[in-house]
């Protein structure tokens, strides 16, 4: 019975509203055409100021008319939206009918007395805005109705936002709130738009009695620490958690209260990010010429959308991918329009390879500060192009630093990864390398380049994060793919460590070396459960057969270690940052580094991948393979097939081979 109430109400309603525009306002101007005439014979019949058909009636009834539909139209209501006016609504019709009522008055005086007058012109008054305002609210509710049925929701916050998102959920066609959950005792009972305000301690059993399968966090303010203790609670229960964005992206206006989205993994780490230091974060950009390289990639383009707040006096960014670099100058440029930033965006194409190329550019545009970040960054693609990694990787950075030098940019941050510690594989070898490369011009000498670097480990949400492949993969029913269930990362949100860049690179005075507290690891296995718990479903293992989402174990992959590493040794000490370490670290000369770069160039020319690995191991402290040769083109060249149809190359012995 319910059911079908429901859908006939939602039927006639969705035919409302399908109505055109002019139509609806036609009928609201007829309805108020008809209801104010009543309103003046019922005023009159009530006060006894006369009867239907006299002419203190018809004259009074003809000037409200004239009155009332222009002043109305003059204040709104036959424009606003009648589903959506709040307070607004009431408002407008008070003073609508304010002024009605004085018309209906003076008119009123010339036939009767003003004591008369008054009475019937109160009572006019009275009715007509119980009419204009009343029958408005009516249609709202009709439209803004509860359903009777549907996706049953519990609201977490009672505050503000949980409010205006309850409202904003009123008569919307995907969920039917419940009730509120708010861990303020004072506000435990209370009633907020008409649902009931529970404790936390009541979740499981609301959850049982109301059929709830979904839980909305509206709490916009609330720590990373505190909404990991929510839901933690929240994940043994059988609901979908989603929630708001967080108060910085409302007010940005990048977001609204009833922007719902599926829990921020960063909210699973639960760590707090600090305050950045506004005097580190500006002092190497605010009126300077920045340049960021591949500043489409994720960490490239959050470091853009920092450095045009800091009031750069202009910002280049480079990137070889076209349709990446349209992305982030479109974005960039509609923010700096909306925000009135004033910053000159300049989006170029071009490759860090490309020697010439960078040198053109920074003298051209006299670049004062430049972030590196164009990298191949996914291990086992790498791995698999080792040449290319390479190339992109070590000379990219060469290239690009001495192109630096010669135009005289006065800081220039690399961004490096935890990879390059003991690294396994090529990816973290070429990225170790970098550092010494950019060590190396240090220690060489350059009277007006201040060379840094800033290593980290995982972003979340980045390109070939795990977190948007689980995702996916759990929104299309599973299986969930880890590679073994004791790998652990350390993980970091994107606009942290942005921001941590941005300030490292302020206080290098050389050479420096730059570790970011990365917190504490995280297993993935653990992340991939959370992630399921908390979309409403269950795992699915030996113990729990029934389970939604199974998850596989696929092996490491080619060159992948179980544990990444931030330091090599362990000396480091501390910065005016707190996230922030120096790490003194071990470096090649520059006239060692500059012999091993050569033949190492000489390798990649001539595709010799084992070469290329003896230098690699040669320079690289830690440097220990996991898999053999892996190149897809060298071993089609020099053993005739595929991976899978050949024997693994060998690495020669290197004991004679160090520079």
């Amino acid at each position: 019975m319910l059911q079908e109430i429901s859908e006939e109400h939602n039927r006639l309603r969705q035919l409302l509203g399908r109505l055109p525009r002019r139509t609806k306002r036609g009928i609201m101007i007829a309805a108020d055409a008809l209801a104010l005439p009543a309103c003046v014979v019922m005023a009159s019949w009530l006060t006894g100021v006369a009867s239907p058909g006299s002419p203190a009636v018809v004259w009074p009834t003809v000037v409200v008319l004239f009155a009332a539909l222009p002043t109305f139209t003059y204040l709104g209501l036959y424009r606003s939206v009648v589903r959506f006016m709040g307070l607004d609504l009431g408002v407008a019709a008070f003073k609508g009918v304010t002024l009605v009522m004085l018309a209906y008055a003076t008119s009123l005086l010339i036939l009767r007395d003003p004591f008369s007058a008054i009475r019937a012109a109160v009572s006019f008054w009275a009715l007509g805005l119980v009419w204009v305002a009343g029958s408005r609210f009516i249609v709202r509710l009709f439209f803004q109705t509860r359903k009777l049925v549907g996706d049953r929701i519990i609201i977490y916050g009672a505050g503000d936002a949980g409010a205006r998102l309850a409202s904003s959920l009123v008569g919307g066609q995907e969920f039917v709130a419940v009730a509120y959950v708010d861990d303020n005792p004072s506000q435990v009972g209370a009633v907020i738009n008409g649902l009931e305000v529970y404790s936390p301690s009541q979740l499981p059993r609301l959850v049982d009695e109301l059929a709830v399968s979904r839980v909305l966090l509206a709490m916009p303010s609330a720590t990373r620490r505190r909404r990991r203790q929510i839901l933690n609670r929240l994940e043994a229960m059988p609901v979908h958690v989603q929630t708001i964005p967080e108060i910085s992206d409302l007010i940005s206006g990048h977001a609204r209260v009833d922007d719902i989205r599926d829990v921020d993994v960063a909210d699973l780490l639960g760590r707090d990010a600090i305050p950045p230091n506004a005097e580190l974060l500006g002092s190497a950009i605010c009126n300077r010429s920045v340049m960021v390289t591949g500043a489409g990639g994720s960490i490239g383009s959050e470091l853009c959308r920092q450095i045009i707040r800091q009031a750069p006096k202009r910002l280049l960014l480079l990137d070889i991918s076209e349709a990446a670099l349209y992305t982030v100058n479109r974005e960039l440029r509609e923010t700096a329009e909306r925000d009135a930033l004033g910053v000159e965006i300049i989006p170029l194409l071009g490759s860090v390879h490309h020697r010439s190329r960078m040198s053109d550019v920074l003298r051209a545009y006299q670049v004062d500060a430049l972030y590196h970040t164009a990298a191949y960054k996914h291990v086992p693609l790498v791995e698999h192009n080792m040449i290319e990694g390479i190339h992109n990787n070590v000379f990219g950075t060469l290239h690009t630093a001495e192109a630096a030098l010669e135009a005289g940019v006065k800081s220039f941050v690399l961004i490096s990864t935890d990879k390059a510690v003991g690294p396994t594989n090529v990816m973290g070898a070429t990225k170790r390398l970098s550092e010494l490369v950019l060590q190396g011009l240090h220690e060489r000498g350059s009277p007006t380049t201040t060379f840094s670097m800033v290593r980290f480990g995982n972003v979340l949400a980045s390109s070939g994060s795990v977190v948007p492949l689980f995702r996916e993969q759990i929104r299309a029913g599973g299986p969930v793919t880890v590679t073994h269930p004791e790998i652990i990362r350390y993980f970091m949100t994107i606009p942290e460590a942005a921001e941590l860049v941005i300030q490292a690179g302020s206080m290098a005075t050389g050479g420096d070396v730059f570790v970011l507290d990365m917190g504490k690891p995280a297993r993935i296995k653990d992340l991939a459960e959370k992630m399921i718990h908390l979309m409403g479903l269950t795992v699915r293992d030996d113990d729990h057969a029934d389970g939604d989402i199974e998850i596989v174990y696929t092996g490491l992959r080619p060159a992948e270690k179980l544990y990444e590493e931030l330091l090599i040794g362990n000396n480091v000490s501390g910065t005016d940052h707190p996230m922030i370490m120096r790490a003194q670290e071990d470096f090649i000369p520059w006239h060692e580094l500059q012999v091993l770069l050569k033949n190492l160039w000489q390798g990649c020319v001539n595709l010799d991948c084992e070469v290329s690995r003896r230098l690699l191991l040669a320079s690289v402290e830690g440097y220990s393979p996991t898999v053999e040769l892996e190149d897809f083109v060298w071993r089609e060249r020099n053993l005739g097939g595929p991976i899978e149809q050949t024997q693994s190359a060998k690495v020669t012995d290197l004991k004679d081979y160090r520079v």
